[in-house]
């Protein structure tokens, strides 16, 4: 006959393995901000009584990780790139994770194939396009932007930037880096000013018909057209139209952002359950409305505001490959002065 006590201690442990997160404290170091982040940080605290300690940077976390080594107190990284995420695996500052949910939630192309990192949401790098001077189906693929028909009609942020940065590597990817440097370098002959500015501005320019065409992340769209701080950037939303390339080949080209667990952690299980809970629908349609992305489960739909500016194939080129050319993208975007 079983000891009774013997059983309780296990029905005990039992409990405790799979509610891992509950009433822990976790501290989160975080490329995004901190409006984006504390929905998602509020419905999960509700939920299982987590607290959180965020620390907020633009920039420089791989290295305040290397620098603290062993006492860091980060148990979990948040980025809006995947090159930062994929920066973090490869400096071996992320434990893997272990976890058949998030496994079940995101398809095996937006997560590192050694399992350190996962994509949570997804953006679309597009083309805004002058509703007045671009017909529709003038232009339906980024190689396009290389044609000389559209000299003097495009306007760029740096290339630089990890968003353009990711859209070269992804051109490496699937063209090789020749072919990528010719479009680099077309795209630059057809350029109507030197890069400068964020999204929104290559938005402001289309509307002061300065140029035509520009690079765009599907987001700034939704920012712009609902921004009542600034309602001027409503204008230019209500200019431009929006633009889902290579949908007769390979799809559209899409970045992520990501999460992992920091090594060093001594919270290991319940980082990953929370980063599980990012991947399942309660968190995902926050994901979708907090900041008009994309959910990376399947089973989630996209938010209906996202939705009407239309639906499209995805490139489903393994994510990693965006941060593994990487390198090589900036070379070009340093050769040919993008």
């Amino acid at each position: 006959m079983p000891n009774p006590f013997r059983l309780i201690l296990a029905m005990l442990l039992l409990v405790t393995a799979v509610t891992p997160a509950m009433a822990a404290t976790l501290n989160i170091y975080s490329y995004r901000s901190p409006q984006l982040l504390e929905p998602l940080l509020e419905a999960y605290a509700k939920k299982t009584g987590t607290e959180f300690n965020v620390v907020h940077a633009p920039q420089g976390l791989a290295q305040r990780l290397q620098s603290e080594g062993a006492s860091s107190p980060a148990d979990l990284v948040l980025t809006s790139d995947v090159s930062r995420i994929y920066e973090l695996a490869d400096l071996d500052l992320l434990a893997p994770i272990i976890s058949p949910g998030i496994e079940r939630n995101v398809p095996d192309y937006l997560r590192d194939p050694e399992g350190r990192w996962i994509a949570l949401s997804t953006r679309a790098r597009i083309l805004a396009v002058s509703k007045d001077r671009v017909p529709e189906g003038s232009i339906t693929r980024i190689e396009d932007l290389a044609d000389p028909a559209w000299k003097g009609r495009v306007c760029t942020r740096k290339g630089s930037h990890v968003y353009n940065r990711a859209l070269l590597a992804s051109l490496i990817a699937h063209h090789g880096e020749a072919a990528a440097e010719d479009w680099a370098r077309g795209l630059v002959a057809n350029l109507a000013r030197k890069p400068q500015g964020n999204d929104r501005a290559q938005a402001k320019a289309i509307f002061a018909g300065e140029c035509d065409v520009a690079l765009m992340n599907t987001y700034y769209y939704g920012n712009m057209k609902f921004n009542q701080e600034k309602p001027e950037q409503q204008i230019w939303a209500e200019s431009i139209r929006l633009v889902f390339l290579n949908q007769n080949d390979r799809g559209q080209h899409i970045n992520i952002t990501g999460g992992g667990v920091v090594r060093t952690s001594p919270r290991i299980a319940e980082a990953t359950a929370f980063l599980e809970w990012l991947t399942e629908e309660e968190a995902q349609r926050i994901y979708a409305s907090v900041n008009f992305e994309y959910p990376v489960n399947p089973n989630v739909p996209a938010d209906s505001e996202v939705a009407s500016w239309g639906r499209f194939s995805v490139d489903t080129l393994p994510i990693e490959k965006l941060a593994t050319y990487s390198r090589a993208a900036q070379m070009i975007i340093n050769r040919t002065g993008w």
